[in-house]
């Protein structure tokens, strides 16, 4: 027989809307991804630990690749603060060095999964490429940030606030990853990229 309280807990998990619910599913869905990975990553599952049915994820995210996507940038959120060495050759390699071991680490095999699964939907690429990993997003921001501060100290000119030159570095890490096939990259390469590709190019850039 059903306890006096069951029926206050249902109406209690039945009420949540909005904000509430959507952070019990990513919630969800993040521990699963930690757990199994992309590949253990089911609907049935992600419902039954937020505690809500399948049909109030599918109102939000209409595929598991979707939901996977959201969940994998909530994760990252917090690995995205911009180092601070004192020089720009220090935070560059810095960046490199924690991309290069997200890409390694468990996030990146799931980010791996998420980016074969998301194959045929452009859109979902796009937001995995702009989301926390080593493929852009808020690594592309830290870069941005990073490039303004040696400008504000005088290691670089204004010109070297490009996009592209942001980009390169990561550009070249990635270029990295599919070459050689291999889930991290040798940190004597990182340097190279820095010393011989990045900074070259950032010093190159004349203002405006």
């Amino acid at each position: 027989m059903p306890e006096a309280g069951d029926g206050q807990r249902a109406a209690g998990v039945r009420r949540r809307r909005g904000a509430v619910l959507e952070e019990a599913i990513l919630r969800a869905a993040a521990e699963v991804l930690r757990e199994s990975g992309f590949a253990g990553l089911t609907m049935d599952e992600v419902a039954r630990r937020a505690g809500t049915n399948k049909n109030a994820i599918y109102r939000r995210w209409p595929n598991r690749v979707a939901l996977g996507t959201a969940a994998y940038r909530r994760m990252t959120e917090a690995q995205t603060a911009v180092p601070d060495t004192g020089s720009l050759r220090g935070d560059a390699l810095e960046l490199l060095r924690r991309a290069n071991s997200t890409w390694s680490s468990p996030y990146g095999e799931i980010l791996r999964g998420l980016i074969a699964a998301a194959g045929g939907a452009p859109e979902l690429l796009a937001e995995l490429r702009d989301g926390q990993g080593p493929e852009g997003g808020a690594y592309g921001a830290a870069w941005t940030t990073a490039l303004g501060r040696a400008v504000a100290r005088g290691e670089a000119a204004p010109g070297a606030m490009h996009p592209r030159v942001a980009s390169a570095p990561v550009a070249l890490l990635r270029n990295e990853y599919m070459t050689r096939g291999i889930p991290a990259v040798p940190d004597a390469v990182l340097v190279e990229i820095v010393d011989e590709v990045f900074l070259p190019l950032v010093h190159g850039r004349a203002e405006g």
